[in-house]
């Protein structure tokens, strides 16, 4: 008899989007003469910008050439990209790093799900609540929680982001290994500025604690006093992997391309106490579980940061940040309360008339025909809220916008 991995049994029935997808199918079947619009899953609506495409199209070219046909790739990612990465990314701002801690792979996703194999299952994990669900999800799967109960799991030390708080998470009360931070964040669109976030490198520098920071929106970034990585606190790069993405800043949701830096300096111990550097624990993971991201795919990658392609993308992200503040006006007009959209594509507004989430998202539903998130769906400090993205057209923002701004409560 083969034994299954019980943890998974611990989990939600499905994946909070793949319910989203169902009810949204079954409403669309029964009313195929209704217009819904999507604010809901992050994925974005404007296609990949010129420059981008053509590098693309060179690249597949070189692969139809004998002469310059590349077959397995180096699993960390081609060095062109990495030290394009380097130069733009991190250099730019000041931040001293080298090209072989940057790891190069298909989506920010993947790598934030995959990290936690690095760790011993014994690890105490803290993360936001609400959350990102793969933060959380990946770890009951490797055996780091107990099991579900009123909205949380045991073994997991939640931190709550809430009105109160300004969204902010406080330091936890009790030792975590592992801390997952997420700023822009997903879902609430708040962001840490600089000084938040020097609590939190100061905390896993006393606690010899793992901060694995998700900066996937740090694009959207709008306020200077609001880092756009990690590593701009000093002591990070003892403590802090960052995970990053081509997908909400370049489009690549569908192309698929991200990276995640691992400074040499981060250690974690072995039950003897020896130290060991987790940039070569996860290159010896990638080099065995990983072929490498498609060189078309990285030389287009490359592209983002050219000066036609950095120009380029930056309107493309302006027009979501329009979007947002579209959202936002609306929200405000209807007498709705909302946060984020300044420094992230993500709107987070409070259900009114006390409505619950998944009410919510009914009434916008069959109401308005207008698809969004349930906050309570990231997790029970998300109970009243609501998510709504940026990532449609401009028109089709608006007419949704509109149509929630119209509703009656």
């Amino acid at each position: 008899m083969t034994l299954m991995n019980e943890n998974y049994l611990k989990l939600p029935g499905s994946y909070l989007f793949s319910t989203i997808g169902k009810k949204v199918a079954a409403y669309k079947a029964a009313h195929p003469d209704k217009k819904v619009i999507s604010l809901g899953i992050g994925d974005v609506s404007q296609p990949l910008v010129p420059a981008v495409i053509e590098a693309l199209h060179r690249a597949s070219e070189e692969m139809g050439r004998a002469e310059t046909f590349r077959g397995y790739g180096p699993e960390q990612g081609y060095a062109f990209l990495r030290e394009a990465i380097l130069k733009h990314d991190y250099q730019a701002r000041d931040i001293d790093l080298s090209a072989d801690e940057i790891f190069v792979s298909d989506g920010a996703k993947s790598d934030v799900a995959n990290f936690q194999e690095l760790f011993s299952p014994s690890c105490k994990v803290a993360l936001q609540n609400p959350v990102y669900p793969v933060y959380l999800d990946t770890n009951v799967m490797a055996g780091r929680s107990g099991i579900f109960e009123q909205g949380r799991f045991g073994g997991i030390i939640y931190l709550p982001c809430t009105e109160e708080t300004d969204f902010v998470p406080q330091l936890p009360k009790e030792h975590a290994d592992i801390i997952y931070l997420c700023s822009p964040n997903n879902p609430t669109g708040t962001a840490l500025s600089k000084e938040q976030l020097k609590k939190w490198v100061d905390y896993a520098i006393e606690h010899q604690s793992i901060i694995l920071f998700d900066s996937a929106y740090e694009a959207y970034i709008t306020q200077d006093d609001i880092p756009h990585s990690i590593y701009e606190i000093p002591g990070a790069e003892k403590v802090a992997v960052e995970f990053r993405s081509f997908s909400k800043t370049a489009g690549f949701t569908g192309t698929r391309c991200a990276y995640t830096v691992v400074p040499k300096a981060v250690q974690v111990n072995d039950e003897q106490g020896n130290a060991h550097s987790l940039n070569g624990l996860w290159l010896r993971r990638q080099t065995t579980k990983f072929n490498g991201v498609p060189y078309i795919v990285q030389r287009a990658a490359e592209a983002v940061y050219t000066p036609q392609g950095q120009s380029q993308i930056k309107q493309v992200i302006a027009g979501y940040q329009q979007n947002a503040t579209v959202i936002l006006d609306s929200l405000h007009a209807a007498g709705i309360t909302a946060y984020g959209g300044e420094n992230a594509p993500y709107i987070w507004l409070k259900t009114p008339q006390g409505l619950d989430s998944w009410s919510f998202f009914d009434k916008l539903l069959t109401e308005a025909q207008v698809v969004g998130t349930p906050g309570v769906g990231f997790g029970d400090c998300g109970e009243g809220f609501f998510r709504l993205t940026a990532f449609n057209t401009l028109s089709l923002t608006q007419e949704a916008a509109a149509r929630v701004a119209a509703l009656k409560f």
